[in-house]
């Protein structure tokens, strides 16, 4: 139990500090949440509980997969907001669009021999 509660803490941490450089400095706060710092702890965290060397191949190619549907979110939040949307329309389509692409992705996927 207190391991979950650690990770919980780490994560929180990891968001604040995200959210702290962002509010000074933009684009360092960008690059750290840019940074896959969720993947790798998650790696860690999942080696820790599964030492399985084909589950972290699977779970490590599967999540590079899963980014790919999330990148057009970031280009399309910036857009709504420079044409004066309010800030949470443009991040629930920002929200919507990547939800819809991760849905065309996992029924793409298999069609191209991908497991996820």
């Amino acid at each position: 139990m207190w391991q979950l509660a650690a990770k919980a803490l780490l994560s929180g941490v990891l968001i604040a500090a995200i959210a702290e450089i962002g509010k000074r400095l933009p684009a360092l706060g960008a690059l750290v949440a840019a940074l896959p710092l969720v993947s790798v702890l998650g790696m860690v965290f999942l080696w820790n509980a599964r030492p399985d060397a084909e589950n972290m191949a699977a779970f490590s190619q599967a999540t590079f997969w899963y980014v790919l549907p999330s990148l057009p979110m970031f280009l399309l939040i910036p857009a709504l907001l420079r044409r004066a949307a309010p800030f949470w329309l443009a991040l629930g389509a920002g929200c919507a669009l990547t939800i819809a692409l991760y849905l065309v992705m996992t029924w793409l996927a298999p069609r191209f021999g991908l497991r996820l």
